[in-house]
């Protein structure tokens, strides 16, 4: 039987979660086929070792993609799309999970009636290495329009359910291959199908994002972090300018600006900081206007003088 919905789970070192995310979609309640696209790139540790055994354990259901080479994280999203069967197709990376065993019913229910609708997504928990709650996505209200996504974005990968053809017109149409200052895939995917498609949004929680501190959007590390949050920014300008008529340029351009800064107020040198302002005011003149920038820049002085009162040159000061 030709599945309904094709899971697309991508693992790479995910050792010690990727059972608990593999047993949630099993579990999943439904009257309709469901299978299990599982992408492993050639973990060092014993992911293989799992996915082998849940491949031979549920022969019917899962399908191993194993790389005798690491192929990076893109590739591995789109050799899993490419080998889905379904006319839907959800995601969960293997360091997630699941948490509702209906969702994949509510979500399937909600688009067969609505075959306008491309993307279907849920409010998620995220969650710490040892599971604890520290947050919840979206915080406030989630959106529904490629205006308000752009504006505020609010979905998280692991909740998602969307319309297959709609993920492979995006990689046909948008060749994120040939976009290597693009660093993650989800964000330019659902910003392609809400540019095509209607949206939809469960209030309720269905999965889990565990949070990493050595992870690309929470790296510790300043060159890092920053890569990362001026390619979200730069994806969205660009898909605001192709479908969006640049209506949300100013504010994505600001919001470019004061999210650099929140970092460096955090994990930069002062020097850091004032270099990045003084570009993002060349880029936007206007933004010198903006107050974000001198509480930020306050409140990081406030913090070098309670650290170090006594060292005006604050050698300690975050790199």
């Amino acid at each position: 039987m030709t599945p309904l919905v094709s899971v697309c789970v991508t693992t790479y070192n995910h050792e010690p979660y990727l059972t608990q995310a593999l047993d949630a979609i099993l579990q999943q309640e439904c009257d309709f086929g469901v299978e299990i696209v599982l992408g492993e790139d050639c973990s060092t540790d014993g992911t293989l070792s799992i996915c082998r055994e849940y491949a031979e354990k549920y022969p019917k259901q899962i399908t191993l993609i194993a790389s005798t080479e690491n192929v990076g994280w893109r590739a591995n999203y789109r050799r899993c799309v490419e080998a889905a069967r379904g006319k839907y197709v959800a995601f969960c990376d293997g360091d997630d999970y699941w948490c509702d065993a209906t969702r994949l019913a509510e979500q399937v229910t909600l688009m067969e009636e609505n075959p306008q609708m491309g993307l279907c997504y849920t409010l998620a928990e995220r969650r710490n290495a040892v599971g604890e709650l520290v947050g919840r996505f979206p915080v406030g209200k989630g959106h529904t329009t490629l205006d308000a996504l752009l504006h505020d974005w609010c979905v998280e990968n692991c909740t998602t359910l969307a319309r297959r053809e709609l993920v492979l017109a995006y990689y046909d149409t948008e060749k994120p291959d040939n976009r290597p200052e693009w660093l993650t895939e989800d964000l330019p995917m659902w910003l392609y199908v809400a540019a095509h498609s209607e949206v939809a949004y469960i209030e309720r929680a269905t999965a889990v994002h565990r949070l990493f501190p050595d992870s690309v959007s929470h790296s510790t590390s300043l060159a890092k972090r920053l890569a990362f949050c001026d390619s979200s920014s730069n994806i969205k300008l660009w898909f605001d300018e192709r479908y969006n008529s640049s209506h949300q340029r100013r504010h994505l351009l600001r919001e470019r600006a004061n999210t650099a800064l929140w970092v460096l107020s955090h994990i930069g040198s002062v020097g850091d900081f004032v270099k990045r302002w003084w570009g993002e005011v060349k880029a936007m003149p206007m933004q010198i206007l903006s107050p974000v920038p001198y509480v930020l820049f306050a409140k990081k002085l406030l913090f070098r003088l309670w650290k170090n009162p006594n060292d005006p040159n604050d050698s300690n000061d975050p790199k």
